[in-house]
């Protein structure tokens, strides 16, 4: 598959890029997808959540009323769940959301979700850039050169690139990352995704089964 490569004005080098079939053009494995991005969130959690049970809750001990005669249920306990300001029955306690996927399941997974950006026309390749300095007002003319100020993008390079991110990093719709940054939910949650010419290369060697 061969994709035109753009310079920052947004304008055809005259120069294509191939794409590799088995990264780029691929039949997206859904659930592969939904898996590794469900682990991204689940590893993203605290997990600090805590509710206090009956032996937790402050109160005092004594039988709040004789056991029979009453005409209503027996009660031992004001920290009893049924009464306001008692425990709570199984709430939640601290824990940790993490779980392992395989390697070859979350390579699956990233080779179906730069195939799906490439099958939706939501794939951009331009030419390796830099800024002599960081400058947000050069970042937003690349944007403006690539019709993309009014959409979420992620650019990704195949090393730090150091003025670039600089110039990103105060603008919440546009992420700046290095192709060992990219994971499945990085090249899904944007509006189009932005591949340096040298990244492709580095993609396809680390993605392909």
């Amino acid at each position: 598959m061969k994709v035109e490569v753009l310079d920052i004005k947004g304008k055809d080098t005259g120069r294509t890029v191939g794409l590799s079939d088995e990264v780029f053009g691929i039949e997206p494995n859904e659930h592969a997808i939904y898996l590794d991005v469900k682990q991204h969130l689940a590893s993203k959690r605290q997990g600090t959540h805590k509710a206090k049970e009956r032996a937790e809750i402050k109160g005092s001990t004594r039988k709040i009323k004789k056991q029979k005669g009453t005409g209503t249920a027996r009660a031992g306990s004001i920290k009893s769940p049924i009464f306001k300001g008692g425990g709570r029955v199984f709430g939640p306690r601290p824990r940790n959301y993490r779980f392992k996927l395989n390697k070859k399941l979350k390579r699956l997974a990233r080779a179906s979700a730069l195939s799906k950006k490439t099958n939706d026309k939501e794939l951009l390749v331009v030419e390796n850039f830099s800024f002599d300095s960081p400058k947000t007002k050069e970042f937003l003319k690349v944007l403006e050169n690539l019709k993309l100020e009014n959409k979420k993008s992620v650019f990704v390079f195949a090393d730090a690139n150091n003025n670039v991110y600089l110039s990103s990093r105060n603008l919440k719709r546009h992420r700046v990352l290095t192709a060992s940054e990219l994971n499945t939910y990085r090249i899904l949650d944007n509006d189009v995704l932005v591949l340096s010419e040298s990244v492709i290369e580095y993609l396809e060697q680390n993605l392909s089964q």
